[in-house]
């Protein structure tokens, strides 16, 4: 069975090529990305197919999937261009890439990437929900654009707004959406922001939490270790969770190594038997 990397970030010659000549935000300059909500050095060798493929090979990974991470704020023609650039790259990958398209069901794409911050609004989301359903395609939930406090450290948007938006994003899935398309399969970046803590709290305010735990709503592992991993699997057994590194924003080899660190059988599941599942 093949391993899997459910979370990861590559954007295609098109995409960079179109950043590359903008005149407004996004766009980019030399090896400065300029976001609406501020600017980051990026280093667009990672983002070479070469590059990811040799990533592979180095984490002992088979495939990965792509996704285009909505903090980067898109606009629709630059992600037209993520989308035509990206089914070139994945046919050139020889099998070992697949990706997701960026708020839309899009044939040559494994599923749908959306913002945490859309599931505020399911009734907004639905007709994607539907479409996704129905095609038995999955719905990849990724945080979104993040505002950061005044003087805050650089660390914020990613600890603190992206875990409070993917916190958000699942408890409305658990209010609503789940009973509402319970044949769609949902995987939540980032352990859904600390989720297995999250569902205590419930319980805690007289909610079963029992009745909360769905069969087709995953957490990927991204940036979390052997605690977080441990409380994840107590709470949701190890055929809810699925590897996911989001590389090249974080580096993959200390969740990788906890993971494996659980045995050959939990690292079975969460690499190869679940993203399986998932994607089939």
């Amino acid at each position: 069975m093949p391993s899997y990397d459910i979370h990861q970030h590559l954007w295609p010659p098109s995409l960079i090529e179109a950043l590359q000549t903008r005149d407004r935000r996004p766009r980019l300059r030399g090896r400065r990305l300029e976001l609406p909500s501020g600017d980051w050095e990026i280093d667009l060798a990672v983002h070479e197919l070469a590059a990811r493929l040799a990533a592979l090979a180095r984490d002992e990974i088979d495939i990965a999937v792509i996704s285009c991470a909505p903090t980067l704020e898109l606009d629709p023609d630059l992600i037209e261009s993520y989308h035509e650039g990206m089914l070139e790259v994945v046919a050139e990958a020889d099998g070992r890439l697949r990706a997701f398209a960026c708020n839309v069901a899009r044939d040559g794409f494994a599923g749908a990437c959306v913002s945490a911050l859309q599931l505020g609004d399911l009734a907004a989301l639905a007709p994607l929900l539907a479409n996704l359903e129905e095609r038995g395609e999955l719905l990849f939930v990724h945080p979104g654009p993040s505002l950061t406090p005044p003087d805050a450290p650089d660390w914020w948007p990613s600890v603190v707004g992206y875990t409070a938006q993917m916190q958000s994003a699942y408890a409305a899935w658990l209010a609503h959406g789940a009973a509402a398309w319970p044949d769609l399969r949902i995987v939540f970046a980032i352990l859904a922001g600390g989720a297995p803590v999250q569902l205590e709290r419930l319980g805690s305010r007289g909610v079963e939490t029992r009745g909360l735990l769905h069969e087709n709503v995953y957490l990927d592992t991204a940036s979390y270790g052997e605690r977080a991993l441990t409380l994840a699997f107590a709470t949701y057994g190890v055929g809810q969770i699925v590897y996911g590194s989001d590389w090249p924003v974080v580096d993959p080899e200390p969740t990788l190594r906890s993971v494996r660190g659980f045995g050959q059988a939990v690292a079975e599941a969460v690499c190869g038997a679940n993203p399986e599942r998932l994607l089939a």
